[in-house]
């Protein structure tokens, strides 16, 4: 075999996390003793939920020769600069794991190199692109079939994260009810998902003393900023919101930080990211809508989705056009406010495990949400685990499956190796 260079572009901590790591791992493993003229390069476009650490992380593998980090990505995208001034080998392959798929394209046309784009939601620039691994049918389905020859079905990359942290974690105590509380990373929605959830956790705890709580912390949040959204004179729409506040408190014995609400109740809050390893110990989960119910699907755990709408453009993440007219300065919030509302009366599905399933397999809750009201169908599924277990089964059959980053690694293999031949 002659020297080959993947190049794997990637972008956030999440993507960095579960979805490079098992692909570089068996990436090695396929090559077996030909691993040696293989050279991994991971290249990191500029991502809004970067922690600044991601270049580490993917260095951090021993599997992993160089990166590129997100601050020098557009140099190399445009003039196919690096600092170092690195060499590339004739042979190599371009793989999407993270970012913008346009990337892919411009980048294996600059260095003649074939390309696999791992889609897990959408694919795109199929005309361009050589492979495609499949997270789903659904994801093929969507593609004009003259293309379709392209796709792989490999499954859920996160799905081989999944398994890993169950094996490590083990099964769930069932005398402890403990419930994530997953409020966003945008100021739009923690303005509304930090004191609904601080409300429907004093609610939850009043029926259930023994209930525990968490909050996944993003990382580009502050504690300070996340606490800011608890306090009436900082978030004017905890009054709106089941009117309960919260304050910061970190434990010193425990070095752990909770935000306990002004009826006692103690919520953990969670640094780790991601924090997968205390997710799976949840017997359920309040989220809002976004990329979280996907990796909450892929993790397997039961979830209720909360879009309330106190604040009618807390959503503005749309694609194409509407997303671009609801971010405009100035006129931005009226049109999101319109596009909102009329997106709401058409009764779509917003969690991904309902996109894909084509129902409503776990609850939307939307409208002007009531914290009692969502306790008290919190409180329903803990007595009746059956309804959880349900539901459960429900997210496993929707996701895809396991195995993926050996799949991934197959298809580099086969296609460098026929290269060769």
């Amino acid at each position: 075999m002659q020297s080959t260079d993947i190049v794997i572009l990637s972008n956030g901590p999440g993507e960095v996390v579960t979805w490079v790591r098992p692909v570089v791992k068996c990436l090695r493993q396929a090559f077996g003793s030909e691993q040696n003229q293989l050279r991994i390069s991971v290249l990191l476009s500029p991502c809004p939920h970067s922690t600044g650490k991601e270049a580490a992380i993917a260095l951090s593998y021993r599997q992993v020769d160089r990166v590129l980090p997100a601050s020098e990505f557009f140099a190399f995208l445009l003039w196919g600069k690096t600092p170092d001034n690195w060499q590339w080998h004739k042979q190599g392959m371009v793989v999407f794991l993270g970012g913008d798929q346009f990337y892919t394209v411009a980048i294996s046309k600059r260095l003649r190199y074939s390309s696999l784009i791992y889609a897990e939601w959408d694919a795109r620039w199929y005309r361009f692109v050589n492979y495609f691994a499949a997270m789903n049918q659904k994801v093929i389905e969507a593609v004009p079939k003259s293309y379709q020859h392209k796709f792989t079905l490999v499954g859920d990359l996160m799905a081989d994260t999944a398994l890993e942290v169950k094996n490590q974690s083990g099964k769930l105590d069932p005398g402890i009810a403990k419930i994530g509380l997953l409020v966003g990373s945008k100021p739009a929605k923690l303005a509304q998902g930090v004191p609904l959830c601080l409300a429907i956790a004093q609610k939850i705890q009043q029926q259930k003393p023994q209930a525990e709580f968490i909050i996944p912390v993003a990382p580009t949040l502050d504690l300070s900023d996340l606490g800011n959204y608890a306090n009436l004179q900082h978030n004017p729409l905890i009054s709106s919101l089941g009117n309960v506040e919260g304050k910061l408190i970190t434990s010193a014995d425990e070095d752990i930080t909770y935000l306990v609400t002004s009826g006692g109740t103690k919520i953990e809050l969670i640094t780790q990211f991601p924090a997968y390893e205390t997710l799976v110990s949840c017997q359920l989960c309040l989220t809002t809508v976004g990329a979280n119910t996907a990796e909450l699907a892929s993790l397997g755990i039961p979830m209720i989705v909360l879009l309330p709408t106190q604040q009618l453009d807390a959503m503005r993440s749309w694609d194409g056009i509407p997303g671009i007219m609801a971010n405009l300065p100035g006129v931005g919030t009226f049109f999101a406010k319109l596009i909102n509302w009329l997106v709401l009366k058409q009764g779509r599905l917003f969690a991904w495990p309902n996109i894909w399933a084509g129902r409503e397999i776990v609850p939307e809750l939307i409208g002007r949400l009531k914290p009692e009201t969502v306790a008290e169908l919190v409180l329903d599924y803990l007595a009746h685990p059956n309804k959880l277990e349900n539901m459960q089964v429900n997210l496993v059959a929707v996701r895809g499956k396991s195995g993926a980053a050996q799949q991934i690694a197959d298809i580099i293999k086969q296609e460098i190796t026929t290269k060769i031949n």
